[in-house]
């Protein structure tokens, strides 16, 4: 993602363009021949009960939206940034279709899945596209600074929830380049740091027949969370895209930040580790 403009690396940010889960309230209901079999003090028990039920439905909170559940897997395993891998092709994700104001980006809709071991972070991106645009002359043995002017995949990920300016960044390109960031937005001005280095890896393919691409990464846990990994921990994650030749650039946002910056952390979503 681009850095902020007044960040010790300056860059302009991208220009500004272009489930939760309901249940339904049942209540239960008695026919008039069942009620006729009642005496008035039973009925009044069974209304009382029948009200406080459906006051306990209506209290029942929904699942909260915005969040993704990164599925535990037993052991690391090779990157191949393929969906249909055995470390992959059982796996739900969340699906990210918007521009950063949740407005609808036709054509880019893109899929996020995660998995992870005590060790690493997976996460895996499916990426449609209607045109490339990349370096033209990439390296995937060294880190690739301005990365975000070309398309790109992106995670924001934070685990401080007392001071959530601070959080990390990770990018992968089609070609399978890469650049990493440790973020402080609470620093005046704005720390965006691309010299820190996490150790992540990426890979990364083309299906040009299906105008589609794949981006994969796996991020060590020591760098981005100071708790050991287990079952029901939470992070603060956002993922954005961005895609195409200017001036006609897609900028996809899983959580809408609703401001022309990526960096909103007060936005970011919620990534939860399950079983």
């Amino acid at each position: 993602m681009k850095k902020d403009p007044q960040s010790r690396q300056r860059s302009v940010e991208p220009a500004d363009e272009g489930w939760g889960r309901h249940e339904p309230v049942r209540r239960r209901t008695v026919s008039r021949r069942g009620l006729a079999g009642l005496t008035g003090g039973s009925i009044f028990l069974l209304t009382i009960l029948l009200l406080g039920w459906g006051r306990v439905q209506e209290a029942r909170p929904a699942e909260p939206a915005g969040t993704i559940e990164s599925r535990r897997v037993g052991a690391d395993f090779t990157l191949t940034a393929d969906p249909a891998s055995a470390a992959w092709r059982s796996v739900r994700g969340v699906v990210a279709e918007n521009d950063q104001r949740g407005r609808p980006v036709p054509g880019h809709r893109t899929e996020i899945r995660s998995r992870w071991t005590e060790k690493n972070l997976y996460l895996l991106f499916t990426c449609p596209y209607q045109a490339l645009y990349l370096t033209p002359s990439p390296s995937t043995t060294t880190e690739t600074n301005l990365l975000w002017e070309w398309d790109v995949a992106e995670a924001f990920i934070g685990t401080d929830f007392t001071n959530i300016k601070r959080y990390t960044e990770f990018q992968v390109s089609p070609q399978g380049e890469w650049v990493d960031l440790f973020i402080d937005r609470g620093t005046d001005p704005p720390n965006h740091d691309w010299n820190w280095n996490s150790g992540y890896e990426v890979k990364a393919r083309v299906d040009q027949a299906r105008q589609v691409w794949y981006g994969e990464m796996r991020i060590p846990m020591e760098k981005i969370d100071s708790r050991p990994a287990r079952v029901g921990n939470r992070m603060r994650i956002n993922f954005y895209r961005m895609q195409g030749p200017p001036p006609n650039r897609a900028h996809i946002a899983w959580q809408p930040t609703n401001q022309p910056t990526y960096h909103a952390p007060e936005a970011f979503g919620t990534l939860r580790l399950v079983r």
